[in-house]
């Protein structure tokens, strides 16, 4: 009771200073965490670790897996991104729960993977956390890879792979995690169908009441084509207005395309919204190989627009980023700040 007493308290002074910091400077959001955990070139051994070696499922490109057989490996990750200059760190979670880690045969470790990784996050942030540049943690909360309003069969539009309780039920177990974990911010990121985001904030909602606690959300869709519509078939202004009853501290994009091609639809969402608004892109597109070919330096000039135009409060890096990536933008995010 003491403990979780503690939490709250420290979840409402932490929620309190991000809330003030917004106000008065952008924020730097960390970079891609599975472009860092390629460059380990972890073999299914990996994955597998001491403790699933005899686990009947192929794990490797399980990589939430990783805050469990390779804690150093994540930790270390998180502190190159905070070296490189993050306000924002995001946990190792994208794809932790239940639905997602149903092809992993995994469901039973969900509170385990979001638990550990937030303390992981924590442990990372312990370092480097202070009163001149305080440090957030925020849990990364996927799309999961089912989708509750389309079918995957063409043949049988009306069928659903989940179900929008199913979806809330998956997502608290995952909230309830995370909050234990010590995260500052719920980051609902890359929503490619709103009603699974819905289901994500319903859940968030559901526990803030049930814990009398108000833990700071962060909401980020993303784009399948220049056209600025999401998988589902939104429209940005579709997209805001259905989650425009939830009390959010931003709302952004992520993935999708480059700087270079999120800046129309990022400049379209800060003339709409009321409240602030993040990016974190990918370095560019993806090359025939699947690999990302931009440079932090071609970067950190792309989003220097972004920032030029007074278009977002947080910024960072998706898909193809690294600590060299975000290090260029904090430079120009300090630089930026520093003349406010």
């Amino acid at each position: 009771m003491i403990a979780t007493s503690i939490k709250k308290a420290k979840t409402m002074k932490n929620s309190h200073i991000l809330k003030s910091l917004i106000k008065e400077r952008i924020l730097v959001l960390d970079g891609a965490m599975g472009t860092m955990i390629q460059k380990y070139k972890f073999s299914e051994e990996d994955y597998r670790g001491k403790r699933f070696s005899e686990y009947n499922v192929l794990l490797k490109g399980n990589n939430d897996l990783l805050s469990l057989t390779q804690p150093d490996s994540i930790l270390n990750i998180h502190r190159e991104y905070l070296e490189a200059g993050a306000d924002i760190i995001m946990t190792n979670t994208f794809s932790s729960t239940s639905i997602a880690m149903a092809d992993y045969n995994m469901e039973s470790l969900v509170y385990e993977l979001n638990y550990e990784s937030a303390k992981l996050a924590k442990k990372a942030i312990s370092e480097f956390d202070s009163i001149q540049k305080p440090r957030f943690i925020a849990g990364s909360i996927g799309p999961t890879n089912k989708t509750a309003s389309m079918s995957p069969d063409v043949n049988n539009p009306g069928f659903r792979e989940v179900k929008f309780d199913d979806l809330v039920a998956s997502y608290f177990e995952q909230v309830s995690a995370l909050f234990d974990g010590g995260v500052d911010i719920l980051f609902v990121e890359t929503v490619f169908d709103t009603l699974n985001a819905k289901a994500a904030l319903y859940a968030i909602q559901d526990f803030n009441i049930k814990n009398s606690v108000d833990i700071p959300i962060m909401l980020s869709g993303t784009l399948t084509d220049a056209s600025g519509r999401t998988l589902s078939g939104q429209t940005l202004e579709a997209f805001m207005t259905s989650v425009s009853h939830v009390n959010l501290i931003s709302i952004g994009l992520n993935c999708s395309f480059g700087a270079k091609g999120l800046f129309p639809h990022i400049k379209k969402m800060s003339m709409i919204s009321k409240i602030p608004i993040s990016a974190h892109p990918n370095a560019g597109l993806p090359n025939e190989f699947g690999e990302y070919d931009q440079s932090p330096e071609q970067m950190q000039i792309l989003i220097k627009d972004y920032i030029d135009n007074n278009l977002v409060s947080i910024v960072g890096g998706c898909c193809g980023t690294t600590p060299d990536h975000i290090r260029n933008i904090a430079d120009i995010v300090s630089a930026y700040n520093l003349k406010k």
